[in-house]
């Protein structure tokens, strides 16, 4: 793969490059050029590409579904309460004692 193709990829990973350009934060040249040198190096892209940061983690917790991870939970403690269901059962037993036989009507 040739530079101009990483440096392509390295476009489409990263769409905020694309915005940047149309906001007249750098150029295709500029943008290839630091490529060039540095490479994917987040030091070097720092100021065109955001860092995933509080804001994206608070929002990213947000879209998280709290009863479907309640169900989740609720699903492996059933299963994990079959698994020692189980293995209590396959403890070994007391062995077998025969019922002593009774007499009707205490004869």
């Amino acid at each position: 793969m040739s530079k101009k193709d990483d440096f392509k990829e390295f476009v489409k990973k990263n769409p905020s490059l694309v915005k940047a350009v149309e906001e007249g934060k750098g150029s295709w040249q500029k943008f290839y050029e630091i490529f060039d040198l540095y490479g994917d190096s987040k030091e070097a892209w720092k100021e065109f590409i955001p860092i995933v940061g509080t804001v994206d983690l608070l929002s990213w917790i947000k879209s998280i579904d709290l009863d479907g991870v309640q169900n989740s939970v609720n699903n492996i403690q059933r299963v994990l309460g079959l698994f020692q269901d189980m293995k209590n059962n396959n403890s070994p037993k007391e062995e077998y004692k025969p019922r002593p036989v009774y007499k009707h009507f205490e004869d």
